[in-house]
């Protein structure tokens, strides 16, 4: 058999999903018939020797029954209080230590459309010559929620966020909720961050983005990215009709047979 990728894989999945308007928190709501952690948990299988779920008490036992059903290994952390991804992210940082992994994939929970072929372009632009700090694939267009602000070299420079209050594009450079660090860039570097960032004034949460342009600036060359293709993969479901889209999105590529991915 063949041992499994050294990268382990961390989902914060602690949110009420409220705006979703379930009666189950937002990472075990239905999508086109299975908990949507459990598609997030069937897309990384055998990419990753184990995923960490960053959950809300009591969530323990339905996240892992999912994760038994899409065949990949799980710990639960909890998260007793929403005090932002930053700190969702920091909390496996024990199960980090413990596992050793060579490289820490995050992804949202709700990232649910995001293709095998992304996947294997995350994996090609940390193997592609020296492993940089942070990878991850962006997409442009338009009315932006999140805009990655480029320098004149074109490496990443800043950050825009539509829900703390910034000022945004027309058109702009989003993330697609998929990012891959290096073991140090996720002990020691994001650690080192968020020793010194406390949390932004709109919504009283310790961001995890900022963290991006924070390491460019310090360790230029850090970050990597690459262009993803299918805009529908970087949407997040947080509204019935995000489901809807994401549902019809689901079962066009289930009907088409094929996949059209992001390449760096």
């Amino acid at each position: 058999m063949t041992a499994a990728p050294a990268r382990l894989l961390i989902v914060p999945a602690a949110g009420l999903g409220t705006r979703l308007g379930g009666a189950v928190p937002k990472a075990l709501a239905m999508v086109a018939g299975k908990p949507m952690i459990q598609r997030v948990f069937e897309l990384h299988r055998g990419r990753v020797a184990l995923a960490v779920a960053v959950v809300r008490p009591g969530m323990e036992a339905g996240v892992e029954a999912v994760a038994h059903e899409a065949g990949i290994p799980v710990r639960c952390v909890r998260q007793e209080r929403p005090t932002g991804m930053l700190d969702a992210i920091l909390l496996a940082a024990g199960e980090v230590r413990r596992a050793d992994p060579a490289s820490v994939w995050i992804t949202w929970c709700d990232q649910v459309a995001v293709r095998a072929e992304t996947l294997d372009a995350l994996e090609r632009a940390c193997a592609d010559g020296e492993e940089p700090c942070v990878a991850f694939p962006t997409l442009v267009g338009p009315r932006p929620y999140i805009h990655f602000e480029r320098d004149p070299a074109g490496r990443v420079a800043g950050l825009r966020q539509r829900r703390e209050g910034d000022v945004m594009p027309e058109v702009g450079e989003s993330d697609a909720g998929l990012f891959a660090l290096s073991r140090r860039a996720y002990l020691e570097h994001l650690a080192e961050f968020a020793a010194g960032v406390g949390a932004r004034g709109a919504t009283g949460e310790r961001n995890f983005l900022p963290f991006i342009p924070w390491l460019e600036a310090r360790v230029p060359g850090a970050v990597r990215t690459f262009p993803c293709r299918e805009g529908m993969e970087a949407l997040g479901v947080n509204t019935p009709e995000d489901l809807a889209r994401v549902e019809a999105y689901l079962a066009s590529r289930s009907a088409a047979g094929g996949e059209a991915g992001c390449a760096p």
